[in-house]
């Protein structure tokens, strides 16, 4: 059964359509009849190739820490701890996956997304560098998760990101095109 409507500390917002899911929630674009945001579900099923704590505390903990240091991000707006939701700014536009994958990618975002790393990298962090989690509004590249771990060599930006943000036959192993 599909969700129409969600709840978050006694507002009710409707569910205009699933944006995603990741390792730690889904992803739905919402509205309250004025404007748009994007409702983030916790869930709790297993995920092969990582290890979670409290996701709730993570994300806000992990927003908390890339505000902190300005890498540009939607705003948090609210937090419903009983029901593990969040809800924060919609950033509307194509992920750099699609502009990859539509042949619109521009230098200007790369470049953006290595300025993250001269801020991330001194801090000890990387962040989810794949190219779902980038949108571009305005001239400005938005991280639009709130995910970040401790600094790895082998997942940051230069050894593991940049082979998702060109038509790499490692991109490529992860675009599914209609039948």
């Amino acid at each position: 059964m599909a969700v129409t409507s969600l709840i978050v500390n006694k507002l009710e917002y409707q569910v205009i359509k699933l944006l995603g899911k990741g390792k730690g929630g889904y992803s739905y674009l919402v509205t309250d009849g004025t404007m748009q945001y994007v409702l983030k579900q916790i869930h709790h099923e297993p995920c092969d190739y990582y290890t979670f704590g409290n996701k709730l505390e993570a994300e806000l903990r992990d927003y908390e820490t890339l505000r902190r240091i300005g890498i540009p991000m939607p705003r948090l707006l609210a937090v419903d701890s009983g029901q593990e939701r969040i809800l924060k700014e919609y950033i509307a536009g194509k992920t750099i996956f699609e502009l990859i994958c539509t042949d619109q990618m521009e230098n200007t975002w790369l470049e953006q997304v290595q300025d993250m790393c001269r801020l991330l990298y001194p801090a000890g962090l990387n962040i989810d560098y794949f190219p779902t989690n980038f949108i571009p509004q305005n001239g400005i590249l938005y991280y639009i998760d709130y995910e970040c771990n401790a600094y790895m060599t082998e997942w940051d930006f230069e050894h593991w990101g940049i082979k998702y943000w060109s038509k790499t036959p490692e991109f490529l192993l992860q675009v599914t095109y209609p039948s």
